[in-house]
């Protein structure tokens, strides 16, 4: 009751809501961040699942949860070993992170869902795709790594993030790297949650990297069968990304040659626009 007796009347909700939970897979518990549309989600769009890249975690997705989430449910977990989700007991493949995203899948009886990954969250996407055709309807992949000799020999002798030191050393390392040699557009708190991500992630964030660097991705990216959409921001993937577009011919290709590194939260509007005309389109 308001004041002078007149009732307050709850103003209509216009944006989605942002929740968190906890979601049993092979690994124990995925933390999973989740948009409601003001609607609750019922006669929505088909409901989208966000991937995030390693090191990091579906916090990335802040940003573009709160745009899609408008007109339909949207999901960015954060994958086993990041963020706030368990560990597996030993280095995971592309494979083993798409099947514990998989149990998600099961546990919410999705019919069907969309996909997009972000860098080497891209390639648990497609792996995902590839193993549930019947679930998965479109596929978004955002700049895609696709290793070389090279990158994988020199990954192997000096892996990332690096172990903690004692004399601290490593923070000096990993800063620098977060920072991407003066490259990044982010603004400095940003860039500072970024570090403070990895360092949480512990002494096994490196992993997720490897199983990126270690992805027969020349041979797996051809197997998907459902529309694929590449993205390809001028960031460091901006080459891999048009050889992948070799890989899965069938694919649309989208550049965005004025958007740079970290491109789901420096442009997000742009993301989510690419992301909205490929979804709904017939």
């Amino acid at each position: 009751m308001a004041k002078d007796g007149i009732k307050s009347r709850a103003l209509p909700q216009t944006e989605p809501r942002i929740r968190r939970g906890y979601f049993e897979c092979r690994y124990g518990q995925l933390h999973v961040r989740n948009a409601i549309p003001p609607g609750g989600g019922f006669d929505e769009g088909i409901s989208l699942l966000l991937l995030h890249h390693y090191p990091m975690s579906g916090a990335v997705y802040q940003k573009l949860l709160g745009l899609m989430g408008r007109d339909r449910s949207v999901y960015a977990p954060d994958l086993p070993g990041f963020g706030e989700s368990d560990p597996p007991p030993s280095p995971p493949s592309i494979a083993d992170y798409a099947g514990a995203v998989a149990d998600f899948l099961d546990t919410m009886r999705f019919r069907q869902i969309d996909v997009a990954g972000y860098q080497s969250g891209s390639l648990v996407a497609a792996e995902l795709a590839i193993a549930r055709p019947a679930c998965v309807r479109r596929v978004v992949c955002i700049g895609v790594p696709v290793a070389f000799k090279a990158e994988r020999e020199a990954f192997r002798s000096a892996p990332w993030p690096v172990r903690p030191v004692d004399n601290g050393g490593h923070l000096a390392v990993e800063w620098e790297r977060t920072r991407r040699g003066g490259r990044s557009t982010l603004p400095l708190d940003a860039l500072a949650r970024h570090l403070a991500e990895k360092l949480h992630n512990g002494p096994h964030a490196w992993w997720g990297m490897q199983a990126a660097l270690e992805y027969a991705a020349r041979e797996r990216l051809g197997r998907v069968t459902q529309p694929v959409l590449l993205v390809r921001p001028r960031d460091e993937y901006w080459d891999t990304t048009q050889y992948a577009r070799e890989l899965v011919p069938k694919a649309r290709l989208t550049d965005l040659p004025d958007v740079g590194d970290e491109a789901i939260e420096t442009a997000p509007e742009r993301i989510a626009e690419i992301l909205r005309g490929f979804l709904q389109a017939d």
